[in-house]
């Protein structure tokens, strides 16, 4: 399956467990890729998120692009997350992913997102 964002196509894949808990699902599941500008880059997918700005994909799951920054650099691993902020890009599209991969594994959502074909 595939949506526009950004003017970018994104492969969206999904398991067969992600599939059978999405037909389950009474309400849309908002799915965010997240990708923070800090001194490192981090990808991440959050699930039932905010849908503004939210692309439905059909009518049992949304995605949406967020790009962020913190105002300062921390790589601690295992702390505290740094507050972040919105990181309004000009033109979004370089920066949204190729595909988005969702699974469904012990009752919770799983995912990850890339650039490579």
């Amino acid at each position: 399956m595939q949506v526009e964002l950004h003017g970018k196509t994104l492969d969206i894949l999904l398991t067969r467990a992600a599939e059978a808990a999405l037909a389950r699902r009474v309400s849309p599941l908002v799915v965010e890729m997240e990708l923070l500008f800090s001194c490192l880059l981090r990808k991440r997918v959050l699930f039932d998120g905010p849908a503004d700005g939210a692309v439905a994909v059909n009518a049992r799951l949304a995605v949406r692009f967020r790009p962020v920054m913190t105002r300062r650099c921390s790589v601690a691993i295992g702390g505290a997350q740094p507050p972040v902020e919105g990181f309004p890009l000009e033109n979004p599209r370089p920066y949204v992913p190729n595909w988005l991969r969702l699974d469904y594994c012990r009752g919770q959502w799983v995912g990850e997102f890339g650039y490579a074909d």
